[in-house]
């Protein structure tokens, strides 16, 4: 019988030997602009090589772990616009992966570049430029790249007869940024509109998803089931406001934020008044609701919980952490670090439902690391960058000041103190006694009882909380689902029953 000394010896040797007998071979990129675009091209932005081994996704589209896509960044203070960018040393670069170009692991790559000349705002917004072409490349020998950015992002016009846009300048966002901010919404009309001019109509305010734009309506137009309901007489006559995201370090929250500036302010006292008054809301409260998925959700049990004369109902579906106690797993306020749990385990982020942990908090942050351009999730765009914009407060340096380490996952207790404000839990703790009777009948939240970001462990503590409450009882419709995951059970369409049935009552 083989001891176990030897044992672990020959899986020692084993591994070692397999580690270096994968080949690995140099790499190096030359990455031009097109011809068309170099006369307004920004030369100053941050470059992202996506070097990906999925070949079913594109390779820009699958910043987050278990995409096999190793991304890496840097910040070009003069990109060479006539000749090109000849990239061949790892120097100055950040990836999520640890291997250099000169020594890429043997393979097939599936790559895209894209340029960034908006540290604020993230990727994927208007004036980013990326390489449309998705290039093949087998990894057998020294190779090289050729990479033409090629493709500027823009917002295309939506046009529907029922659609309306929506672009103003808000004078309160100007005032506090000291430039020209806009903020932008879609409206899609009922099928009665424009036959009963006189008519005056509730309204829906619909909060996306992270990262959604008002632009999300063209999905619903170009639905033909939903269209077929929408155009019919059976459809609820309300108006939808598909409000957006956009915001600097991300999405906005529709909130105030001491780094973002005053969203929530601007919501309340400029865009819903000039949309109602533009296209014949009620402007009363008892007609005006609110609803949103995952960071919708959030933001919609948010507004009408800060908000609660504003708004006469939320329905929120799957809503981000509404307690920090349970920030997905981690207790923000007590435990040591977002990374590793008090076990000395990898934290997961993300699971499927059933039960299996897919990505690690560690794995994730990489992600929004190399995106931003401090190298830091900071100005990533991302999830965790609107976190603490939102949450936190501005630092000496201007910056948001930044709850956990981005690379050690190490808490700073003293900035989650400053996330009490947005924890929802305990604001509803805090106010009960006025706050109780102003949401009586308001409140409706469904939450899938394995959702993939563990949310749904907060929820429970918020509703244990509600339970509890007397003067008055809380009377909120909280549903969890068992086996659910992230937004499954959520539809416009039975958004929109709901609105029509409330106001039925």
């Amino acid at each position: 019988m083989i001891s176990k000394t030897s044992l672990l010896v020959v899986l020692i040797i084993g591994v070692t030997a397999s580690v270096f007998a994968q080949k690995t071979h140099e790499i190096s990129f030359h990455v031009q602009v097109d011809d068309s675009l170099k006369t307004t091209f920004d030369n100053s932005g941050r470059l992202l090589l996506c070097v990906s081994t999925d070949s079913m996704r594109m390779p820009l589209g699958s910043m987050y772990p278990n995409s096999g896509n190793n991304v890496m960044a840097k910040n070009i203070d003069a990109f060479p616009i006539e000749e090109g960018l000849s990239i061949q040393k790892s120097t100055g670069w950040v990836s999520v992966f640890d291997w250099s170009f000169k020594h890429v692991p043997e393979g097939t790559y599936y790559i895209q570049a894209a340029w960034d000349p908006d540290p604020y705002f993230g990727l994927y917004q208007d004036g980013c430029t990326y390489s449309k072409e998705i290039q093949k490349v087998v990894v057998n020998k020294k190779s090289k790249v050729e990479i033409t950015l090629d493709t500027v992002i823009r917002s295309e016009p939506i046009e529907h007869p029922m659609v309306r846009e929506i672009n103003m300048v808000s004078d309160t966002l100007s005032a506090w940024w000291g430039m020209p901010m806009s903020i932008k919404a879609a409206v899609l009309l009922p099928s009665g509109y424009e036959e009963n001019s006189g008519v005056e109509y509730a309204i829906r305010y619909n909060v996306a998803g992270y990262g959604g734009r008002y632009s999300r309506v063209q999905r619903l137009i170009n639905d033909a089931d939903f269209m077929a309901w929408w155009e019919s007489d059976d459809s609820p006559q309300i108006i939808n406001v598909f409000l957006d995201g956009y915001g600097p370090f991300g999405d906005c929250y529709q909130l105030d934020s001491e780094n973002s500036g005053p969203y929530g302010h601007s919501l309340i006292h400029e865009q819903i008044p000039y949309i109602e008054s533009e296209f014949r809301g009620t402007s009363a409260s008892k007609t005006r609701f609110v609803d949103g998925c995952s960071t919708g959700g959030w933001v919609s049990l948010a507004l009408q919980l800060i908000y609660p004369d504003v708004f006469s109902g939320c329905f929120s579906y799957s809503p981000d952490g509404v307690s920090f106690e349970d920030f997905q797993l981690v207790n923000i306020y007590e435990d040591e670090n977002v990374f590793v749990n008090e076990h000395g385990y990898e934290q997961p982020m993300r699971r499927s439902t059933t039960g299996e942990p897919m990505w690690s908090g560690r794995n994730y942050m990489a992600y929004e690391n190399v995106v931003s351009s401090t190298n830091t999730y900071i100005q990533s765009g991302g999830q965790f960058s609107a976190f603490n914009a939102l949450y936190g407060s501005k630092g000496a340096d201007g910056q948001p000041t930044v709850m956990f380490d981005p690379f050690t996952g190490a808490i700073d207790h003293e900035v989650a103190q400053e996330w009490k404000k947005y924890d929802l839990l305990k604001y509803v703790q805090k106010n009960w006694a006025t706050l109780g009777p102003k949401i009586a009948g308001k409140v409706y939240v469904s939450m899938g009882d394995m959702d993939d970001f563990y949310l749904n462990i907060a929820m429970r503590s918020f509703d244990d909380y509600l339970k509890t409450t007397t003067s008055p009882k809380s009377d909120a419709v909280i549903e969890f689902l068992p086996t659910i995951g992230h937004c499954r059970q959520y539809s416009h369409r039975t958004v929109l029953e709901q609105i029509e049935e409330k106001l039925e009552d």
